[in-house]
């Protein structure tokens, strides 16, 4: 295996709540409590999860959008040296910050559209002191050239293109600097479905010519398993299970993993509605204890409701599940699902 360019080491965002009746103090809210993994470089980790599960928010925190509250984030730079963004100050983590670069999820509200293309991408190439002068606008042409658009663009402004073209611009605007990690948060999910497909193939070729490393956040199993080397599930703040993308979508190990698989659409399913998940999401100011998923889950007991599971190798993935070994979950097979699992009686839940 490769050497991770980025680790995160128990990392936590917490926000803090202003007080409510009488100022009392409310608990904060667990955006991210307690997140490890490490991307290898030249490789794609795929960050998923249902809504307010905390990915964003990681998202955000490897780019230095948001400090963490405790944890280490460990990212090795160009020259090899590994530092701790985590722990630098903001004037010596900006330093790195052209390496790390982001692709936002609305190309819309993304780009500002009172600037030119010629100045959108070009600022991060001055702030960065990268080139300037007549440099710039050869750069942005050549820029433009490698994501798809015609370098004669440059002149016009965001709101003369369409919204996978106004993607291409953030892809161009966020490789400007020449960056080894690039964070997509969401980065298609805003366009219609006939543009995702050229997006991800851009994204993909990029990755290959440039040698990126991509943090690929996303709420869709489907896209994550043709762009990720790897997946890590996230609930309520936690990863739940992280494995190749091959072992997570044929031999799932977490319920809340083949929950979420159980919508992906398959050759025996498209077309159909899947059921959802039953039950809310667990409000992170107030997280149920032991396992965070046990209120939604059919295989739930007693040891799921006091104690909390911590991610473990079961198997050749992680998996923080009590029962990751009784359990026999259906997976993504060939374009079928998987058997339904067999085993309900085993862990005494009820039929």
């Amino acid at each position: 295996m490769r050497e991770p360019i980025l680790s995160l080491e128990n990392v936590a965002v917490h926000y803090a709540r202003p007080g409510g009746l009488f100022r009392r103090a409310k608990p904060p809210v667990r955006a991210v409590d307690g997140v490890s993994f490490a991307i290898a470089e030249g490789e794609t980790l795929g960050l998923v999860g249902e809504s307010g599960c905390g990915k964003s928010t990681i998202g955000r925190t490897v780019t230095g959008a948001r400090q963490p509250t405790a944890g280490a984030i460990r990212y090795r730079g160009r020259g090899g040296e590994a530092v701790d963004l985590a722990a630098l100050g903001p004037r010596e983590r900006a330093a790195y910050f052209h390496e790390i670069r982001m692709v936002f999820q609305d190309p819309q509200s993304s780009l500002n559209p009172r600037m030119r293309v010629l100045d959108i991408i070009g600022e991060p190439l001055r702030n960065f002191g990268i080139v300037r002068g007549a440099e710039v606008r050869e750069r942005v042409a050549g820029l433009l050239d490698l994501v798809g658009l015609r370098p004669e663009y440059l002149e016009r402004y965001p709101h003369a293109f369409s919204g996978g073209e106004r993607q291409r611009i953030g892809i161009a605007r966020a490789i400007a600097t020449d960056p080894r990690l690039l964070v997509a948060d969401e980065a298609v999910s805003a366009l219609d479905v006939s543009i995702r497909g050229q997006i991800v193939n851009l994204m993909t070729a990029l990755r290959e010519r440039l040698g990126l490393t991509y943090l690929f956040v996303s709420h869709d199993l489907s896209l994550v398993r043709v762009v990720a080397d790897e997946v890590a599930v996230m609930y309520v703040g936690r990863i739940v299970e992280k494995g190749s993308v091959e072992a997570l979508f044929h031999r799932p190990r977490h319920p809340y993993t083949a929950a979420l698989l159980a919508a992906v659409p398959t050759g025996r399913r498209r077309g159909r509605r899947a059921a959802p998940i039953r039950g809310e999401v667990a409000d992170p100011a107030a997280p149920p204890p032991g396992c965070r998923y046990h209120p939604r889950c059919p295989f739930a007991t007693d040891v799921c409701r006091t104690d909390t599971p911590e991610l473990r190798p079961v198997g050749v993935s992680a998996v923080a599940c009590h029962h990751a070994e009784s359990l026999d979950l259906p997976g993504f097979l060939d374009g079928h699902a998987a058997p339904e699992p067999a085993n309900r009686q085993n862990l005494g839940v009820a039929q």
